[in-house]
């Protein structure tokens, strides 16, 4: 007896399923259980493809297709339906692939197995799971197309849908514009075979185009349909091979904005379910895409305003190096009212300006600009740094006050930061208004912050005063400038951020200040970024601007590491910032011992300064370097003729120990008469042990 008798006398067909060809040969048995004529047969792909549940035959394309990459045996259950949508009898199917370089054939058997009556429990089934599949898809497709936020991915998420039962392999988004009817996207096909559709008329004799006129679905079931409707439209829709086509108006709010086309590989009666979803998906879709449509022209309008409002640098100055970054926020309309400016003064003069308006929305974005132009305009009359943010604060102080009470516009403030810089001597006079104070990083690389004197935030008080301070940047050194958001963002606080920053503008070789710029922002939004979060609980987001300017020297690291501050009567917290200052100058120094040092005896010094005379304190710190070693000189130098002089303070002395500390710690000191006042200076050499 043959095999093939033997199979069939148990009810079990043998099937063969050419991969490169597309046919399955079928025996009798095999063809008697999926319902056709008891005799040998072969079928294409599509026609096997029409007897099954469509449900399973997503299902089976994945076991095949990991049988075919683990060399197992692919097992599944299908239902077998008539022309009808009944399900006649479910079959297991087992089966090998044999592979033939990248095609493979399917060998197996198929049989029938138990299931219950075909007509009664076995109709349930179908209808439940048809409808579960459904909504299931209907669920992902929208959680998907609402989360795109540009048409590119829009129509990403579109092509990546597949359909309960009837996924297509070919997709396109046509719009109108005017009169036309363009392709906004597609997918399925070779690049260059939109072009006949790229661009027509809305007249066209082309599904889609009746479908924008119209506003109603287009459903063709097969070729023959086609031919018929479009006869002038079906040679160029032939040369693609597709069996059906759904064309499905884009509506929103009433109005059609385009269409949808669907084409599949394999016939599609389209019945009321399949309809169903297709009109489901076109109504997600239209939606998806008239949100994009808004999003990209929001993007659109605040890049306009950022360009618009953020300046050029201008000319070159001469013997320094400019450059800057903008970085707006990632929420909303991505603009805010932090910005940087350079100003052109007379007399070769050069104002660098840095500031940061509350709030991240077009109406912060709005003051920005007009208190950019004001303090152009103040800069432009001569004015010093300390009265152009006098004028510019009473100027947004009088343009907030009309929208006092209002609680959705209520005034607002801004931090600034300018400085007057001279290209020809390296001076630097700052005003700052509850600004980050400047970094600079030395010629070696070392980054030291520079304390300036301050007032409030422009726009809180207008008689406020902003005093100056002047700094020098030597040649070979860099000056940065930035907004809180480069050192807040990612969940630091000014503390920590700082460190960070600090970090990298030790890090970089010095060479380039664009490349400069480029590692700033990228240490705060790059991927980097996501293993240096801060503190606190929350990554916050913020704009962010920083600008850098650096004085031209070809001996930059021979230069000597330097500080000074003024230290006012008035302002004897200061002290702390002068400890910062010594710490940040001596951050390389290998003894800390001699650190500690130093700074007590800075403090010291400055302190008997204050105590002692009516005058300020000048401080000034330098690291210099020789072939036999480091050393630090510090001078402190007031404008009180009267020499120190040593004392014997008892036990419970609260001062006199100046001098005595002096003398134990550094390896040199002295007191230096000047015409007016004197200057007490210590040395510690860094090789060389303490006194102690």
């Amino acid at each position: 007896m043959r095999t093939e008798d033997v199979l069939a006398a148990i009810a079990t067909g043998l099937w063969r399923w050419d991969n490169a060809s597309g046919i399955v040969t079928l025996d009798a048995e095999a063809a008697r259980l999926l319902g056709l004529p008891a005799r040998p047969v072969s079928l294409t792909e599509a026609a096997v493809r029409s007897r099954f549940h469509p449900v399973d035959w997503n299902e089976i394309d994945g076991v095949v297709n990991l049988a075919v990459a683990e060399g197992t045996l692919a097992e599944s259950r299908l239902r077998i339906m008539d022309g009808s949508g009944r399900v006649l009898r479910t079959v297991r199917s087992r089966s090998k692939p044999l592979l033939d370089g990248e095609d493979y054939q399917l060998v197996g058997t198929i049989q029938e197995v138990a299931e219950p009556e075909p007509g009664t429990a076995a109709r349930t089934p179908i209808t439940g799971d048809w409808r579960r599949s459904r909504e299931a898809f209907l669920l992902d497709a929208g959680r998907a197309l609402a989360e795109a936020r540009s048409t590119a991915e829009v129509l990403r998420v579109a092509a990546s849908l597949s359909m309960p039962g009837f996924s297509p392999d070919g997709l396109a988004v046509f719009g109108v514009a005017g009169d036309r009817l363009t392709i906004i996207g597609h997918h399925g096909h070779d690049p260059g075979d939109e072009g006949p559709f790229s661009d027509m008329s809305l007249e066209t004799d082309y599904p889609a185009a009746e479908v924008a006129r119209t506003g109603r679905a287009i459903y063709l079931p097969t070729p023959q349909d086609y031919r018929r409707r479009f006869p002038s439209a079906w040679p160029l829709a032939k040369r693609f091979g597709r069996q059906s086509w759904a064309f499905l108006p884009l509506i929103v709010a009433g109005r059609t904005m385009g269409a949808w086309m669907a084409a599949f590989k394999h016939p599609v009666a389209f019945t009321p379910d399949e309809r169903s979803v297709l009109t489901t998906v076109a109504r997600m879709l239209a939606q998806a895409l008239a949100r994009a449509g808004v999003a990209e022209s929001e993007r659109e309008l605040s890049l306009g305003l950022q360009r618009s409002m953020m300046p050029s640098l201008g000319p070159r100055i001469p013997g320094m190096t400019v450059a800057a970054r903008y970085v707006p926020t990632g929420g909303g309309l991505q603009v805010g009212g932090d910005w940087y400016d350079m100003i052109q003064l007379p007399g070769g003069r050069v104002a660098l300006v840095i500031g940061d308006v509350q709030g991240h929305d077009v109406r912060a974005a709005g003051l920005m600009g007009q208190l950019r132009i004001a303090l152009r305009a103040y800069a432009s009359e001569g004015h010093r740094p300390d009265a152009v943010l006098s004028r510019a604060s009473r100027f947004l102080a009088g343009i907030t006050e009309a929208y006092e009470g209002d609680d959705q516009t209520s005034p607002r403030f801004a931090t600034c930061l300018y400085i007057e810089v001279d290209p020809a001597t390296g001076t630097l006079d700052a005003a700052r208004a509850g600004h980050p104070d400047p970094a600079v990083r030395t010629g070696d690389g070392t980054v030291l912050l520079r304390p300036t004197a301050g007032g409030l935030p422009l726009g809180i008080d207008p008689d406020t005063d902003y005093p100056t301070t002047r700094l020098t940047l030597e040649p070979g050194e860099t000056l940065m400038i930035c907004t809180d958001g480069l050192l807040e963002t990612g969940g630091h606080d000014l503390d920590t951020g700082w460190a960070r920053i600090r970090a990298t503008l030790e890090e970089h070789d010095g060479e380039s200040l664009e490349e400069l710029a480029d590692a700033l922002v990228q240490a705060v939004h790059g991927p980097g970024s996501h293993h240096t979060t801060g503190p606190l609980a929350d990554r916050r987001e913020d704009d962010i601007a920083v600008l850098l300017l650096s004085r031209d020297s070809g001996v930059a690291r021979q230069a000597p590491r330097r500080t000074a501050m003024t230290v006012a009567q008035a302002e004897p917290e200061r002290i702390a910032a002068a400890r910062q200052q010594l710490r940040q100058l001596l951050h390389d120094w290998t003894d800390e011992e001699q650190v500690d040092s130093a700074v007590l005896m800075v403090s010291e010094m400055v302190t008997n300064v204050l105590v002692h005379t009516d005058g300020d304190a000048l401080l000034v710190a330098e690291v210099t370097c020789s072939p036999a070693g480091r050393r630090v000189r510090v001078e402190v130098a007031d404008g009180s003729d009267e020499l120190p002089h040593r004392r014997q303070p008892g036990e419970m002395a609260s001062s006199g120990r100046g001098l005595v500390l002096m003398e134990m710690l550094a390896h040199a000191w002295g007191v230096d008469p000047r015409g007016a006042g004197k200057s007490i200076w210590f040395e510690l050499f860094e090789d060389v042990p303490s006194p102690l």
